[in-house]
């Protein structure tokens, strides 16, 4: 007795499915992996660490001459607008203006420079173009770039903030 069973069609066979699942997941999770390791920064990763190196070197050393100047003051936030009054051993500091540079924990794409400019010895104000909130490191450099003042900083702050020139060991 032979019977005429109708056969399934090819996509409703288990042994289809069981022998294709693992090469489609593989092809999937390839792509995957190809796609988002293409998209990622590569910033951990640099050619020429001499250079790196020269440009901590003159980190520290631009640290040190703030430092040695005895540069110290005080930043004071409110809303968009900002005072930062800044002293050095012999006095009020005379610069035509200073550059202060906010940089957020994690995300760059937040980070903002902020251009201070003169009001008197040692006072100046400066503008922001958005109101800032959270916690941020800072620079403040002098017109030549030659030394930094560094340090970090919670937004939006109820006072005024210290700001002093500290040793550094690291860039």
């Amino acid at each position: 007795m032979t019977e005429n069973n109708p056969v399934a069609p090819w996509y409703r066979q288990p042994w289809f499915w069981f022998l294709t699942i693992f090469p489609i997941a593989a092809i999937f999770s390839g792509t995957t992996i190809l796609v988002v390791a293409s998209s990622l920064d590569r910033s951990m990763v640099t050619d020429d660490y001499s250079k790196e190196g020269r440009g901590i070197n003159m980190a520290i050393a631009r640290d040190q001459k703030a430092l040695d100047l005895g540069l110290k003051g005080g930043l004071t936030v409110d809303g968009r607008s900002a005072k930062l009054t800044l002293d050095n051993a012999e006095g009020p500091v005379d610069y035509p203006y200073l550059i202060m540079s906010f940089y957020h924990p994690t995300k760059a794409d937040r980070d903002r420079i902020v251009q201070f400019r003169r009001v008197t010895d040692g006072e100046y104000t400066g503008n922001m173009v958005d109101n800032m909130d959270g916690r941020w490191y800072y620079d403040i450099q002098g017109p030549e770039n030659d030394w930094r003042v560094k340090g970090e900083l919670w937004l939006p702050a109820e006072s005024t903030h210290a700001v002093k020139a500290t040793s550094s060991t690291q860039g």
